[in-house]
């Protein structure tokens, strides 16, 4: 069975983005059954081009990628979630969305925050290494995630791997 696993931000511009093309990334190339997908609170209506291009130049496919809506995610009808991740940075007083889960019961919550790579500095030239680097940092941390049991691990045992993968 596929492990859903839901990436939220604010606005799903950027670093849910990010995490939901890196994990998919990694998940197709390892060999698993896991199926990321992104979502904001207040979807901006658009993709931050630097994050497209940071995932591009790793080769991830983005096709189809838009930001969304996190109802999408608790509608009838909606994959079972039974992972999701909040991204943005609560250290920097970013507001960080709730999900309460939809008619799939309540999955594992966890915060992995990451600061906001659209607010570098230094131009074009920062915010394009700041991506690059927020790709990277969430792409070690989706590894980790995909070399959990995550078909053999109870709630509890899920829950605990998650909160020790954000300490690294």
């Amino acid at each position: 069975m596929t492990t859903n696993v839901l990436i939220l931000c604010t606005h799903n511009s950027a670093r849910s983005v990010l995490s939901e093309g890196m994990l998919n990334h990694w998940a197709k190339k390892l060999g698993k059954d896991v199926r990321a997908h992104s979502a904001g609170s207040a979807p901006s209506g658009r993709i931050n081009p630097f994050a497209l291009e940071a995932l591009q130049n790793a080769d991830v496919d983005t096709t189809g990628y838009r930001s969304k809506s996190w109802h999408e995610f608790s509608a009838d009808g909606a994959p079972p979630m039974t992972i999701v991740i909040t991204v943005c940075d609560s250290a920097a007083a970013e507001q960080c969305p709730v999900f309460f889960g939809g008619s799939g019961g309540q999955p594992v919550k966890v915060h992995w925050g990451y600061p906001d790579p659209s607010n570098a500095e230094g131009g074009d030239e920062g915010k394009r290494r700041a991506f690059e680097l927020t790709r990277q940092a969430i792409g070690y941390r989706m590894l980790q995630l995909l070399q959990l049991p995550l078909e053999t691990m109870s709630r509890g045992q899920l829950q605990q791997a998650l909160v020790e993968i954000s300490k690294s």
